[in-house]
């Protein structure tokens, strides 16, 4: 269903209605999720799958690229991707 660098957004809790990418799989059940402000790369948040949507979007294929590589993805890049998308469906 979800896979590492699917775009969620939250459905339930206090970060609802926000974008995360998907960074890992733990558990059948759940993933972690981070957007690079809310929360960290370094600390992401377990959430369990029924509590997200998938998104409309997809991870840019610079992220796509440095993820398939087995490279690092920085706080700063994700946020930039989100932001980049939210304006976009904002101006939509």
């Amino acid at each position: 269903m979800f896979q590492i660098a699917d775009l969620v957004i939250s459905v339930s809790g206090r970060d609802k209605d926000r974008i995360f990418m998907v960074v890992d799989i733990p558990e059948p059940n759940y993933v972690l999720i981070a957007d690079g402000a809310l929360r960290k790369l370094e600390k992401p948040k377990k959430k369990k799958i029924k509590h997200l949507k998938l998104s409309q979007y997809t991870a840019n294929e610079r992220i796509l690229e440095k993820i398939s590589q087995g490279k690092k993805i920085t706080n700063a890049e994700l946020r930039k991707m989100l932001r980049a998308l939210v304006d976009a469906e904002s101006e939509e």
